[in-house]
């Protein structure tokens, strides 16, 4: 047992895929950004100097405080404090945790959501893939930011006094319907080409159901561009909710998310306190530039061609 276990983690290091990240210093200097934005969001409520949720701990007299370093500025405060007396730094911790948290939620269902509709549409075809294509279209028709909108504005006029992990559901749900489509046409397009190969017509003729071939045999096979098209997606769902918290509609004021922080910020920018708006925007940049790169480093790493 103590022989095997370090031949398959020599395999696993010197798999191709490990072998393509440790030789690109691009992805690597991301995947880096990407751990240190998410350890801080995932152990905010330990490190984080303060707790902006924490009514009991905020000073009015000390909101809109410059950063340490400045002359008016205090050293409990290092990157200065919003309109509230919140804490920056430890705004933008709890503030990068619900940006995940809804971003990661939301690809997650809009990949479950895509791949069954696209692997059901392209592997039955016919009305099925009518169907389910023509609804791709009509969604494709409208701006993702203007449904996640409309999604958003409806459930919080139908629901005006919701708890906040209600108004989370809303958000993420807008989120899901206007990202699954790329997921579905992607997986259809991949299915038309893997119901026609030997292995699956040969599981066929020995009798195994169709459901079981979907999700043994072609399912597999048609997610290398689901996971590329995934992690890329995960940025876009972090900037559609800072758009939407930035316009009203997405996390409650009391929440400090990156998009309330930018909005709440904004109204400061040209008085004087740019920091309640530059800080959380450049947080946004550096989540949404790290998923960016590591998805276009997982693209050219599982594209045989540049094998």
């Amino acid at each position: 047992m103590s022989q095997a276990s370090p031949s398959a983690w020599a395999r696993w290091w010197d798999s191709d895929l490990v072998h393509s990240f440790r030789h690109s210093p691009t992805a690597v200097v991301a995947a880096l950004l990407a751990l240190v934005c998410v350890l801080a969001a995932v152990l905010a409520p330990w490190i984080a100097p303060h707790n902006p949720f924490d009514l009991a701990t905020l000073e009015l007299a000390d909101s809109r405080l410059p950063p340490a370093w400045s002359a008016q500025g205090s050293a409990k405060y290092w990157l200065g404090t919003d309109d509230q007396g919140r804490d920056i730094l430890s705004a933008l911790m709890f503030g990068a945790r619900i940006s995940l948290l809804v971003g990661l939620s939301s690809v997650a269902l809009s990949v479950l959501l895509g791949v069954s509709l696209g692997l059901w549409a392209g592997f039955w075809g016919g009305k099925w893939d009518a169907l389910i294509m023509r609804t791709c279209d009509v969604m494709l028709s409208f701006p993702a930011i203007l449904v996640a909108l409309l999604i958003a504005g409806v459930g919080r006029a139908l629901f005006p006094q919701a708890h906040e992990a209600l108004a989370f559901g809303v958000l993420i749900a807008s989120i899901t319907l206007t990202g699954w489509v790329q997921y579905a046409r992607t997986v259809r397009g991949s299915t038309l080409v893997e119901r026609h190969k030997e292995y699956v017509q040969a599981a066929r003729v020995t009798g195994v159901s169709p459901v079981r071939i979907m999700r043994r045999h072609v399912l597999p096979n048609v997610m290398g561009p689901v996971l590329v098209l995934a992690t890329i997606q995960v940025a876009t769902a972090i900037i559609t909710e800072a758009t939407l918290s930035f316009l009203g509609v997405g996390a409650p004021p009391t929440s400090p998310s990156l998009g309330t922080l930018i909005r709440v910020g904004n109204d400061y920018l040209f008085s004087g306190e740019w920091w309640i708006t530059i800080f959380p925007g450049l947080m946004l940049v550096l989540i949404s530039l790290s998923v960016n790169l590591l998805g276009d480093w997982l693209r050219d790493a599982l594209n045989p061609r540049l094998q």
